[in-house]
């Protein structure tokens, strides 16, 4: 299940509704991001993520496809936010439910890695010093090197 949305999520709540009445469910891998107060060493006031809709969700939706022919998933979950967040606010939810611990966790930890390098969002960071737009870093890609068939 995908959702690209404005408004806040509680995990609780979509956790349950992941596992209700599955109880092939053995363990669950889950991945809540948050926005930070200081990143490179200045503390930021928010950051706006903006999106194309239609064309997000056909990616996100492309990933989360990619994750279940890797793992026998019972379940999957990414809710991504969009708008303006301030320090503290939830980003995204990832999660995944399986039989078994290790698949939740190798598909969960592949999903953080493949949307954060392909998932369609920008990020303009505002700070005290103005506004300035994420770029890509050479970490996060080589994270989701390890992914790659």
């Amino acid at each position: 299940m995908i959702r690209v949305q404005r408004e806040d999520f509680d995990i609780g709540r979509e956790l349950a509704a992941l596992t209700d009445g599955n109880l092939e469910v053995g363990g669950l891998g889950v991945f809540v991001g948050l926005v930070r107060e200081m990143v490179k060493g200045s503390p930021i006031q928010a950051m706006t993520l903006e999106h194309y809709p239609g064309m997000t969700e056909k990616q996100l939706a492309a990933i989360e496809a990619e994750a279940r022919a890797r793992w026998p998933l019972q379940a999957s979950l990414i809710i991504h936010r969009y708008g303006r967040l301030e320090p503290g606010e939830r980003i995204v939810l990832v999660a995944c439910a399986s039989a078994h611990r290790e698949a939740a966790l190798e598909a969960t930890h592949f999903l953080i890695d493949w949307l954060k390098t392909k998932a369609p969002f920008w990020k303009l960071e505002e700070g005290e010093a103005g506004a300035d737009w994420v770029e890509a870093r050479a970490s996060d890609e080589g994270a989701a090197e390890r992914w790659r068939k």
